[in-house]
């Protein structure tokens, strides 16, 4: 698989895939919260070449790109394995709308909040119930707070362990090996859309901008998060060496 890859890339490889068969060895019940963003793309490819045991969800808000679905559609045909989907509940929706109006979200923070809360957090808890760790691929680069994350962290709020094993790709190495494993992605990302999530809440933005500045435009930047990544206490993860089949 790394034969095609540069020797930075195949460091990052290596480095990932040892925090994921690690994650496995120690938890077993590891579980992977798939965004269908870029770097779900090099996530998914590795996941399913070295640890395909570990399972796949992802989150269907009902207000996503037509262009995000299609691209789920793709993985699913391309790796040959199911990626659970989870749904928010039709009544908080409902509530919700009646509540604050179908897009009640431009009203204000708290009211996004509320509304990433029933689309995106709620179906999230569901997802993870009764995990032992579950697997992410955010990165450094993409905030201020996902800068000070660590390989391995506790989440207090979720009770379980959260595993970052993309946190050093930068956009560059992300991008070079999508390509270079000629893997799928968003069709948006080619339209200056770099950050993708629900459709109303997602804008293109001009070459070099910060690439999270087209998600809730209208908010101040330190309340440009979701919630799905809490603030977290850090426990730092020794990485043990990969062993050689046999061994």
């Amino acid at each position: 698989m790394t034969d095609a890859l540069s020797p930075r890339l195949q460091t990052l490889v290596e480095g990932t895939r040892a925090l994921l068969e690690q994650a496995v060895r120690e938890h077993q019940d590891v579980v992977y919260s798939n965004s269908l963003g870029l770097e779900a793309m090099v996530l998914t490819d590795i996941i399913n070449t070295y640890t395909p045991e570990i399972e796949m969800f992802t989150l269907d808000t009902g207000r996503l790109h037509d262009e995000t679905l299609s691209l789920l559609d793709r993985l699913e045909r391309r790796y040959q394995r199911r990626i659970q989907v989870f749904y928010p509940q039709a009544e908080a929706i409902e509530q919700y709308v009646r509540d604050n109006g179908i897009n009640g979200f431009y009203l204000g923070t708290d009211e996004r909040q509320s509304c990433c809360g029933i689309r995106k957090i709620e179906p999230f808890k569901r997802a993870i119930a009764g995990r032992k760790a579950w697997v992410t691929g955010v990165r450094r680069e993409q905030s201020a707070e996902r800068a000070l994350g660590e390989a391995k962290s506790w989440d207090d709020r979720y009770g379980l362990w959260k595993i970052s094993p993309m946190l050093d790709w930068t956009e560059a190495d992300v991008s070079a090996y999508i390509k270079a494993r000629s893997l799928p992605y968003n069709a948006l990302h080619d339209k200056g859309f770099p950050s993708i999530g629900c459709a109303p809440c997602t804008r293109a933005v001009e070459p070099g901008a910060d690439p999270r500045s087209g998600r809730w435009w209208w908010e101040n930047p330190e309340s440009r998060e979701c919630g799905l990544q809490p603030r977290r206490r850090v426990i730092p993860l020794k990485v043990e060496p990969r062993r050689a089949a046999g061994q």
